[in-house]
């Protein structure tokens, strides 16, 4: 066997042996990146991805699902598909490019694409400098309504959306099926004082 040969053949299996992790765990990594397992009507797949990724940072799965799980992010881009027009539509892209620059101007790149750390950062930020709504009285806001921004009314949209999904009303929240059952012969000891008319 000629001599180079044989050194050139070594040192292909010593680099292989070397690289072999390093390409396994890019193929892993790979595997783990966040992508859409959904259509967008209106976002973009950039877009879209940034929804997902904000409302999973303000609703994580913990004991209880989390708001991709009950398809938050879907039930978004469809409410601002049908219901905003033109100009809102936009506004909204607009918003998301300016949340987006600010990310990649403070932590380096994207929303979607930034550590778990840099997302709650990037919302604190967001929250201590977003407006806040009136206070209510029996639904209604008291005075006028200033704007409160793009982060704070995303997350009243995040936080609608997930409490409206079937998913949270029946089996996390208390649940009341109406019209209910009647029984018009019970003991006023077994009903007690829970509820009120």
């Amino acid at each position: 066997m000629d001599r180079r040969k044989a050194i050139r053949q070594t040192s292909w299996l010593a680099g292989a042996a070397v690289t072999a992790p390093a390409m396994l765990s890019l193929l892993q990594s790979c595997q783990s990146e966040p992508r859409l397992n959904w259509q967008p009507t209106f976002l973009s797949e950039d877009e879209a991805e940034f929804i997902s990724a904000i409302v999973d940072t303000i609703l994580p799965r913990t004991d209880t699902p989390g708001a991709l799980d009950v398809k938050v992010d879907v039930f978004i881009d469809k409410i601002w598909a049908q219901t905003t027009d033109e100009a809102g539509q936009a506004q909204v892209r607009s918003d998301i490019a300016a949340f987006d620059a600010t990310c990649k101007e403070t932590y380096g790149s994207a929303f979607a694409k930034c550590n778990p750390t840099d997302q709650h950062k990037a919302l604190e930020f967001a929250e201590a400098n977003a407006g806040q709504f009136n206070r209510g009285v029996w639904g209604k806001a008291v005075g006028v309504q200033k704007p409160v921004g793009f982060y704070r009314t995303l997350k009243s949209m995040a936080i609608w959306a997930y409490m409206s999904s079937e998913e949270i009303g029946k089996n996390v929240l208390s649940y009341d099926p109406i019209p209910g059952g009647y029984d018009g012969c019970i003991a006023v000891e077994s009903v007690g004082n829970k509820w009120s008319l």
